[in-house]
């Protein structure tokens, strides 16, 4: 009888191209939605933080050459390094977050995305007549003043809870999948060593 079922689990069994045997429960399940959404958003953050970046760094070169006001250059430096911190956070570095707990949350990742992009905002007398400036600054600002909303709104609505659980539970998963394949690639050497011995 044991031989039988060994049988049978080895007929379920599914030979891919490098020779090893993974059985069909040890297939790689897609990716969740929910997570695949949050990186979508995450990335789509960035890039308003980056355009922030952008319009800051133009803005304060532009206050320090032509010597319209030093302050609002240094006000535009400190806009350019909050901001820089809102795409690290968005990557969600293991370390950084580490230091910046309140990161780790929506509701903080948000407050300060609307203080960057507030911060961009500021000061619209001192672009003169550029519109196309003021435009690219609005764009900006409005664009990373959304996303600070909804991720106070997702906070609030304790997508950020769901969010780590889903992440935890796929890193589970994967760990149980390399797992399941360090032990099947042990288990062909053992295979192979007793035909050695027996030959």
């Amino acid at each position: 009888m044991e031989r039988d079922g060994e049988g049978t689990v080895s007929s379920q069994t599914q030979r891919v191209n490098n020779g090893r045997s993974i059985s069909p429960g040890r297939v790689r399940t897609g990716s969740d939605p929910f997570l695949v959404t949050c990186r979508l958003f995450s990335f789509v953050t960035a890039l308003a933080a980056i355009l922030c970046i952008v319009v800051n760094v133009y803005s304060a070169v532009r206050s320090f050459t032509h010597e319209y006001d030093v302050f609002d250059g240094i006000f535009r430096c400190y806009a350019v390094v909050i901001a820089v911190i809102v795409v690290v956070a968005e990557t969600e570095w293991g370390f950084f977050i580490k230091f910046w707990k309140v990161l780790e949350f929506s509701a903080g990742r948000g407050m300060l995305q609307i203080f960057v992009a507030v911060m961009t905002r500021a000061y619209p007398e001192d672009y003169g007549q550029r519109n196309d400036l003021i435009l690219l600054r609005n764009i900006a600002s409005y664009f990373l003043l959304t996303c600070g909303a909804i991720y106070i709104i997702s906070g609030l609505l304790c997508f950020g809870f769901i969010k780590r659980a889903r992440q935890a539970k796929e890193i589970s998963r994967e760990q149980a999948i390399n797992d399941l394949q360090e032990l099947e690639r042990r288990r062909e050497e053992l295979e192979a060593l007793l035909i050695q011995e027996r030959a």
